[in-house]
């Protein structure tokens, strides 16, 4: 075992770490945890849960995820492709159920990393990524209307299901509050320009900016707008240990949604060290980065956190700001239990239309609309099937059934374009006088009969084998198979029955360039043995010599 590949990037760093860098990790850390710290408690609000909780994972599962991470680079904390996973966790198994299903999830992750199979994220396609992405964006816009709008809901609506939450808002939207609609739209309105202020908007946060307008309206215009303090019990104490219930019942309960949790993290969080292994021009560790996902979740749980993955947007942030060692998150981390201690309680008094203003933000930079347009554009229809299907999958149902039916349906189409590329082709038999100069023409004997088989041989394509065909005066049967890379179980089955038929017709079977895994699999089946070791040979001509013998 290369133990290079789990050695977490900050001991690699430190190596020649210098105090102009530390400088620099240290400035960064504290602009990106004043980035955090918005974002982490509308993102805890979106999960279902209080606003402490957010800090309470940036603070840990952000500080672990960069001691013992493979980045050079990567912040972690809340990020909203879990929020409606948490979200409906929390409305079914609560708390408890959460953190056992998140310490579920970040024993798989560990377990991930040391079995190496960081690599094997990239077999998930670019079609579902995208389609869940763009499902739970959608998602997280949907949820946060009815803050936004300053709606109503009757005790006992159901709102648990993104479809139950979209029907309470069309129900309930004559109670619009138009003083949360003002609100929400003066602190949307900011958020979009912000960015555009020269200088001060790349320093600033425009989330920030927005807190702070979203307050001074309320409290100084007297308007009736919920507040967090208005919904939340308010905490600034530090995170404590939460010690969950860890039955056997219980952690067959959270299995489902641990697994959801820990592909959803691995795919998240190695996506953003691909992202910004391009910003640095470097390469990250990608099992040591699951490992450390895995225990900052754990983490998390342990500390009345949420799940959490690294963040593309904070992680830019990073980089752009001078990070470049694992110190810049530490140092977030610690930034972030100052401002807990001495900040927290100032949080109640944001307006929720403020939250989902910053979260509707969220939502489009993390939808990639232009991407899914383009990929329904160009890409070839079963793609698209997958995209559309996916997406729908996410907003009507869950993330579960959504990467599951994609998954399924990639596999299929794969298979089926594979099974299309694989042919079996007849010699044709001409006179050789019509093309004496070709260098192509091979002399085949009338009682031999030669097949050529392109492409894998698998459970989709045995069915090709069925298309080879003999003659009455048909000796001797020569398959090439130069082209055929791979060759399963269920074809070996059809060749086993084509040798059978050639067996009752007194046909011998010849075999031509057989390559490596097609003939290890002969071999084992004892295939080799009954055909004869001695009519494999290596190239077509000695395949058709050995015809000539037979006969």
């Amino acid at each position: 075992m290369n133990k290079s590949k789990l050695t977490p990037m900050l001991f690699t760093a430190m190596k020649d770490y210098s105090k102009e860098q530390f400088a620099k990790d240290v400035i960064s850390g504290i602009i990106v945890a004043i980035i955090a710290l918005p974002l982490s408690i509308a993102l805890a609000l979106a999960s279902g849960v209080g606003p402490e909780e957010g800090i309470y994972t940036a603070i840990i599962a952000g500080f672990l995820i960069s001691f013992f991470g493979g980045s050079r680079v990567q912040i972690a904390g809340p990020t909203a492709a879990f929020a409606t996973i948490v979200a409906g966790i929390v409305a079914k198994n609560g708390m408890s159920g959460l953190a056992m299903a998140t310490i579920f999830a970040g024993v798989l992750l560990i377990l991930m990393g040391i079995f190496r199979l960081g690599s094997l994220i990239s077999f998930i396609p670019y079609t579902i990524t995208t389609g869940f992405t763009a499902g739970i964006a959608v998602t997280i816009l949907i949820v946060q209307l009815k803050d936004f709008f300053g709606l109503t809901f009757p005790k006992g609506t159901v709102t648990i299901e993104t479809m139950d939450k979209l029907k309470a808002v069309v129900g309930n939207f004559g109670t619009v509050n138009s003083q949360a609609v003002i609100v929400g739209l003066v602190c949307l309105a900011i958020l979009i320009v912000w960015p555009f202020v020269p200088k001060i908007g790349e320093i600033i946060p425009g989330s920030l900016i927005a807190v702070f307008a979203g307050i001074a309206m309320v409290n100084l215009l007297h308007m009736k707008v919920n507040t967090i303090g208005d919904l939340y019990t308010i905490s600034n104490s530090l995170p404590t240990l939460h010690m969950p219930d860890f039955s056997l019942q219980a952690i067959r309960e959270c299995a489902g949604n641990g697994f959801t949790i820990a592909i959803l993290a691995a795919i998240e969080s190695l996506l953003s060290c691909v992202v910004a292994d391009g910003m640095i021009n470097a390469h990250h560790r990608p099992d040591a980065e699951l490992i450390a996902q895995g225990l900052g979740n754990i983490g998390s749980a342990f500390f009345g956190g949420i799940p959490a993955t690294g963040a593309i947007a904070r992680t830019a942030a990073n980089i752009k700001n001078g990070g470049r060692t694992p110190i810049a998150g530490i140092v977030h981390s610690i930034v972030l239990v100052l401002v807990l201690v001495v900040l927290m309680p100032y949080a109640a008094l944001i307006p929720m239309p403020t939250i989902a203003a910053i979260l509707f933000i969220v939502a489009y930079n993390m939808c990639g609309w232009k991407t899914f347009v383009h990929l329904c554009k160009t890409a070839p229809k079963s793609d698209i099937a997958i995209l559309v299907s996916t997406f729908a999958l996410t907003v009507c149902f869950d993330l579960v059934i959504a990467i599951g039916v994609g998954m399924m349906l990639s596999c299929l189409f794969l298979m089926k374009r594979m099974a299309d590329e694989t042919s079996v082709i007849p010699w044709q038999y001409v006179d050789n006088a019509n093309d004496p100069d070709s260098i192509d023409l091979r002399i085949v004997p009338k009682h031999v009969r030669v097949f050529e088989i392109n492409g894998p041989l698998f459970f989709g394509a045995a069915e090709r084998i069925a298309e080879i065909n003999l003659k009455e005066y048909t000796k001797v049967l020569v398959i090439r198979m130069r082209a055929v890379p791979a060759l399963d179980a269920t074809a070996m089955h059809s060749l086993e029955n084509l040798y059978r038929q050639c067996k009752e017709r007194n046909v011998k079977m010849v075999f031509s360039h057989v390559n490596e895994q097609p003939m290890h699999t002969m071999e084992k089946a004892g295939f080799v043995e009954k055909v004869g070791r001695e009519n494999f040979a290596a190239h077509i001509d000695a395949a058709l010599e050995r015809a000539e013998e037979i006969n």
